[in-house]
């Protein structure tokens, strides 16, 4: 297709979704008038992203156990299970051999989310959330009952790993439908759902363990995710009627439009370097003479201004513009990545901890917002499922490359210049994004 084609499709999506701004009032969106079941919709949200990316997040992986290894596959909370899977039930595995299961359950939970956002535009929601609730808290139970490596892959990797992504991938379709001038606002309290709980859920497992055994604090996770998916399933509702789109579970024609195909591989650069800081912070603590023991503390602190800095900056976004925050909130988390390897004591190791969990949240928490605004509801539960499979690729290959940098320079150095230059590129696509929107470098709402 030519250049000029392209261009004049998208200035049709662009007219499309300024028409369709036009045709539904504000007040059509029960959320922005303040209502009750609106904000219903936001608490089930939320605990739909606590029960499965702060399921997720606890998984960690054991630097303290691990130092000559330092590559990270999953995610970047407390090192929990993986710690004691090589400690107590796993002692015959490798370290990079137990790390596939949180690698698997991480993928699979974002890289669903292209399955389940196609299911949900066609009107598909309740009832496969209502199976995948059942089958998390079901396999969680079985995860105290597994004695094997396969086991625990098949069961807390592959298996929870999809019933996550089944959970999570309609959620941010939803909210947009109940709001639209206060969206920013709802979607960064639910992500601040994914913070909470790789705060408590962590910390539960590591307390339990100890005076119950492992089988029976699974059961106790369980329990509480009964509580936490009820919820969600009790409060989540689609509020626009499905609406039948052409095309198959991968929305190409979506990459037609020049700011959402930028936009999307901003976000895909981004996490190439995101989760960086985050991984190896305790690492790199310990390696300055920290000692070990504060790790999850460091790391506490991380989440902790993470969960403020969504909800805060989802506030503020709703009254200048999502991209107007998610720019200086990308270059403060680039900047202090280029810091973080010179930071050799423990009030500057906090500092950088806190700093960059409050920027790291800004850019988390508001990543969905601008997709929404780039086509009609119809389609935001593809569009948003194809963002997310497209960038769970740079999360889940981030990690292993910086560590790899690590194991070949011997520091951390190198580890911050490579993190922080992949930001800083995202952060030149959303600058350009930005200006397609607006038609302005400075200025106007977006």
């Amino acid at each position: 297709m030519s250049e000029v084609n392209i261009l004049a499709e998208s200035d049709k999506i662009t007219q499309d979704r300024k028409e369709e701004d036009s045709i539904v009032p504000e007040a059509a969106f029960p959320g922005d008038n303040g209502s009750l079941r609106a904000w219903l919709i936001v608490l089930g949200a939320f605990f739909s992203v606590f029960s499965t990316f702060g399921y997720v997040n606890s998984w960690g992986e054991s630097n303290s156990i691990s130092r000559r290894a330092p590559v990270s596959f999953g995610s970047h909370n407390s090192q929990v299970f993986q710690a004691y899977y090589q400690l107590n039930l796993l002692k015959d595995n490798t370290s990079s051999e137990i790390a596939w299961i949180g690698s698997v359950q991480l993928s699979l939970t974002f890289g669903i989310a292209i399955l389940m956002g196609r299911l949900f535009d066609n009107g598909w929601f309740a009832l496969p959330a209502a199976c995948a609730s059942v089958a998390l808290v079901t396999l969680t139970i079985l995860t105290g009952q597994c004695t094997e490596f396969w086991h625990f892959l098949l069961c807390q990797g592959f298996a929870i790993g999809a019933a996550c992504g089944v959970i999570f991938g309609p959620t941010l379709a939803i909210v947009s439908h109940w709001f639209k001038r206060r969206r920013s606002t709802a979607l960064g309290i639910v992500a601040a759902g994914s913070s909470v709980g790789g705060l408590i859920i962590p910390i539960m497992v590591q307390k339990l363990i100890p005076q119950i055994g492992f089988p029976w604090t699974v059961r106790v996770v369980a329990l509480m995710l009964l509580f936490t998916t009820g919820i969600m399933n009790l409060c989540l509702r689609r509020r626009l009627a499905p609406v039948k789109t052409s095309g198959g579970i991968f929305n190409w024609k979506a990459f037609k439009y020049k700011p959402f195909s930028l936009y999307t591989l901003a976000v895909f650069v981004c996490f190439f370097g995101l989760y960086t800081l985050l991984t190896y912070i305790d690492v790199s603590a310990t390696n300055a003479g920290i000692d070990p023991s504060f790790d999850v503390y460091l790391l506490a602190f991380a989440n902790g201004s993470s969960g403020v800095g969504r909800i805060m900056t989802g506030l503020l976004a709703d009254r200048i513009g999502c991209m107007s925050v998610m720019i200086p909130g990308t270059l403060l988390a680039a900047i202090v990545t280029y810091i973080w390897p010179f930071a050799h004591s423990l009030p500057s190791l906090i500092a950088v901890a806190v700093i960059y969990g409050f920027a790291s949240g800004i850019f988390v928490g508001l990543q969905a917002v601008p997709l929404i605004h780039m086509g009609d509801m119809s389609d935001v539960g593809r569009r948003t499922g194809t963002l997310f499979s497209i960038l769970s690729i740079s999360a889940l290959a981030g990690p292993p490359i910086s560590g790899a940098i690590a194991s070949a320079t011997g520091n951390y150095k190198a580890v911050g210049y490579y993190a922080g230059s992949a930001m800083m590129v995202a952060l030149a696509i959303l600058c350009y994004v930005r200006y397609l929107m607006t038609g302005k470098l400075f200025g106007g709402k977006f």
